[in-house]
């Protein structure tokens, strides 16, 4: 039998080889995974010694970066109470806590919260909300939904289904998926004006389908994994009054932009509106425990309530878990005691300056930066290993995808270190050439 608790780094290693899955992973030909055995700050350490500057924050979420003293004493002190205790039928002070504050933090108009357990899940609870309203105010007609190409909102299956149906990954899957509306995302750049032109895809849309639609989802401002684009905050408040005229819903999913990501708390409040149902995650707990939420209105929850069931249908397990909302709690506290604006326009200008130096690079087709989101487009696909491999050895971790080479580093990270993960990038996209 295996001596499970003592193995070396290179027996654990190969047991992950052997059974584990990664994100988007072959098991029959796995890329050599990088061994991490713990973090501090925004430095990953491996199992060699070797320390890596964080440029991902573990896909979005590490915001205040690794072991922080702070979100560890908020996860000491609530596991001396419990860690966890079901949601139904019994409440706790996290959670209601945690409820409150994004009731007071998000847009006036969204008052009710549902906490569940991952990104992913919070687009499907926001899903269900959009259909579970129709159907009980007796709209039962209305069951699909309108998204943006290039959009990606998770890998369960309602969240596919309002992926791209083609850069969203999941066209593997598309007979059995429910089939929705598509139509090609925002032209108009960040801070720019949206013509009559660039809204005319979606305006046809909702005025031929708007009998049955349910909702419109988007990712405001920034579509995420679907090609890290930045669109105009004029479009998202001429849909919001497409939305209105046309009786349609609205959610905007804030999972990757949420909790001053894009420079405002929330990227919504660029354009000044309110979503009828928000849908929250990664940064939440800063990336301590996997954790999400689903806002919505008034409206909205009657609606529901009102209806047949006469209750929502949904709930996880997990869902309030006391020790995720007592770090998400926690971790609100540390950004909203800190300059986070400041904080945000500060690494966007080094991004900005340090970053553009891989602009004149043949092989860049664009970059661009909105608050603490760094992007190096280039004209062909990155392959993966060599330049991963880079990277490490520039010391830095980064995690390219398809075409873009992008950062999103923790909000603590310094001006030098910040300085070096950029200069590092572009050196091994050069090196590309």
């Amino acid at each position: 039998m295996s001596d499970y608790h003592n193995a070396t780094t290179e027996q654990w290693l190969q047991w992950d080889k052997d059974h584990i899955w990664h994100p988007y992973s072959s098991m029959l030909n796995p890329v050599e995974m990088i061994p991490v055995v713990s973090a501090k700050g925004v430095r990953l350490t491996l199992a060699d010694g070797t320390e890596l500057i964080d440029g991902m924050s573990s896909w979005w979420s590490a915001i205040h970066g690794y072991n922080h003293p702070a979100l560890n004493a908020a996860a000491t002190a609530q596991l001396s109470d419990m860690s966890h205790v079901m949601f139904g039928g019994i409440t706790h002070p996290a959670a209601a806590t945690l409820g409150k504050r994004l009731v007071d933090l998000t847009p006036a108009a969204l008052t009710k919260v549902f906490i569940s357990d991952s990104g992913s899940v919070a687009v499907e609870v926001a899903i269900k909300m959009a259909l579970q309203y129709w159907y009980s105010i007796g709209k039962q007609h209305k069951t699909r939904l309108l998204a943006l190409r290039n959009g990606y909102h998770g890998d369960t299956f309602g969240a596919m289904a309002t992926c791209d149906p083609v850069t969203g990954m999941h066209h593997l899957f598309n007979k059995v998926l429910p089939s929705h509306i598509f139509v090609e995302s925002p032209r108009t750049a960040f801070g720019d004006t949206a013509s009559d032109a660039d809204m005319a895809a979606i305006t046809t849309a909702l005025k031929e389908h708007h009998q049955e639609l349910a909702a419109v989802i988007v990712e405001p401002i920034v579509q995420g994994a679907g090609g890290m684009k930045f669109y105009s905050g004029d479009y998202l408040r001429r849909l919001r009054a497409l939305c209105d005229e046309y009786d349609v819903l609205l959610i905007h999913d804030e999972i990757a932009t949420g909790f001053g990501r894009t420079g405002k708390l929330f990227a919504c409040e660029h354009a000044e509106i309110s979503p009828d149902i928000m849908c929250l995650g990664k940064a939440l707990t800063g990336g301590y425990l996997s954790l999400a939420a689903t806002l919505c209105s008034d409206r909205i929850a009657e609606g529901i309530c009102n209806g047949e069931a006469g209750v929502f249908m949904h709930g996880p397990t997990f869902m309030g878990n006391p020790l995720a909302c007592s770090i998400a709690n926690a971790s609100i506290d540390l950004l909203l005691a800190s300059d986070w604006q400041a904080n945000i326009q500060r690494i966007e200008s080094i991004l900005r300056e340090e970053l553009s130096h891989a602009a004149p690079l043949s092989s860049v087709a664009n970059v661009r930066c909105l608050g603490a989101i760094g992007v190096i487009e280039l004209k062909d696909n990155v392959d993966m290993t060599s330049i991963q491999a880079r990277f490490i050895d520039k010391g830095i971790w980064m995690r390219p995808f398809g075409k873009l080479v992008y950062t999103m580093p923790p909000y603590i990270i310094g001006d030098q270190d910040l300085t070096q993960l950029c200069r590092s990038i572009v050196a091994a996209v050069a090196e590309e050439e």
